[in-house]
């Protein structure tokens, strides 16, 4: 009895899942069945670069891995130069990270696609209003950018994902992914955060859902939470992952509302590789995301994912990979793309070698890294602030250091023009 119960069940969602109308709609990258198509209904293999460091930063990417986060590191900052001048400093990095020769560039290389890692302080400036009838005050800073992005990819015709990294709150124990602040509630933790969540998306699905650049909103960047056992503190253990199937169930059905065009990503608990209690997903429109480091190149080492593919008749995409060598970069592509697998490596570039781009330190900037790693004496603020902007100066394209083997492994020497050494 009990598993003719379970057969019928198993039953009654496919039979759900194959009799909902495919979503895609006329002009729009959508999800259609197990592949990802483009708005003219041909198979698209998303090929692309993660803008990491641009609007979240983590302590890696700037030399500085022992403080994490970004709100740690823009404290620590502000302590040795004041306020102004480190908001000078992030504003002058957000403008300079990245720019139309950035996307050019990509566009010259091959690549069809750009994932965008936000930070809702970006989008978000606060709320207004009393307590049950608040509104919330929108950052506009964050859609111009975001606009500005959409223009130079149209120009190249190409796609991007907009990808909340940093959600209110944050979503995950491993703060520097998020900007999590573990001294204030979580986003697991406070209604308001989520709430928030979800009327971020919803503004974004109200500004860009006419908008055919954008082939898709990666909902929710690497939830990593242990909802059931508080030890499982990256949520790889978890079994029933009810609060994530529940935000992005609340989130999707907001989205809706207004947009019925846009492709919807998912990624699971264990930074997107856990799976167990949040599909099926009602919404026809929707691809799993799964994220690829360091493990084999194997076909058994997605295979798991394969099997959801084929078991939730959806396609999918791995969001995030990178940050190994140019030999492990090409097997994966390959082991990938011969299973009809598009991605999105990580990132475009950062302080330290691996990636396309390389953004030179100085002596100025490594003197404050070195005080802030707790291995060298306090500089002054003048010597701090001259290396934090030499730093964002430094972050163009036209003054980063080009690794023309990084573009060739992930793209194949058939595909691969216009970079240089």
């Amino acid at each position: 009895m009990k598993h003719f119960l379970l057969l019928l069940a198993s039953l009654s969602v496919i039979c759900l899942m194959s009799s909902a109308p495919r979503a895609q709609t006329q002009g729009f990258v959508g999800a259609d069945h197990q592949q990802i198509v483009d708005g003219k209904g041909q198979p698209l293999i998303l090929r692309g670069l993660g803008l990491g460091g641009w609007m979240v930063q983590e302590g890696y990417m700037m030399g500085l891995a022992n403080l994490k986060a970004q709100h740690v590191i823009r404290h620590r900052i502000s302590e040795v130069i004041g306020e102004k001048k480190t908001e000078r400093f992030y504003r002058s990095w957000r403008d300079n990270g990245v720019t139309k020769a950035d996307i050019d560039a990509m566009a010259q290389w091959g690549f069809n696609s750009v994932r965008l890692p936000m930070h809702w302080k970006l989008f978000i400036k606060g709320e207004r209003g009393k307590a049950g009838s608040r509104d919330i005050v929108w950052n506009e800073e964050g859609f111009r950018r975001v606009d500005a992005l959409i223009g130079w990819l149209k120009a190249n015709h190409m796609y991007l994902i907009l990808d909340l990294h940093a959600a209110p709150g944050g979503q995950g124990h491993d703060i520097a992914i998020s900007d999590r602040d573990p001294n204030k509630p979580s986003l697991w933790h406070s209604e308001e955060n989520q709430a928030m969540m979800i009327a971020l998306w919803s503004e974004i699905a109200r500004r860009y859902k006419d908008e055919t650049t954008i082939a898709g909103y990666d909902l929710l960047n690497e939830p990593n939470w242990g909802f059931q056992d508080e030890s499982d503190k990256g949520g790889c253990r978890e079994t029933e992952n009810k609060p994530l199937r529940d935000i992005y169930q609340r989130t999707i059905r907001a989205i809706r509302a207004i947009d019925t065009n846009h492709m919807l990503v998912i990624e699971g608990n264990c930074w997107g590789n856990n799976y167990a209690g949040v599909l099926p997903i009602e919404d026809r429109n929707t691809t799993l995301s799964f994220h690829k480091y360091w493990t084999p190149t194997t076909q058994e080492s997605i295979e798991p994912f394969l099997k959801l593919r084929q078991q939730y008749d959806m396609p999918l995409w791995n969001g995030e990979s990178g940050e190994n060598n140019n030999d492990w970069y090409a097997r994966a592509v390959t082991l990938q793309e011969k299973n009809g697998i598009g991605w999105s490596w990580w990132p475009l570039k950062k302080i330290g070698a691996g990636n396309p781009l390389e953004i030179k330190s100085n002596d100025s900037y490594n003197r404050l890294t070195a005080y802030l790693r707790g291995e060298g004496k306090r500089p002054s603020a003048k010597d701090a602030f001259t290396g934090l902007m030499q730093l964002a100066t430094d972050s163009r394209y036209d003054r980063n250091i080009h690794h023309q083997g990084v573009v060739g492994a992930l793209m194949g020497p058939s595909r691969t023009s216009g970079a240089s050494d």
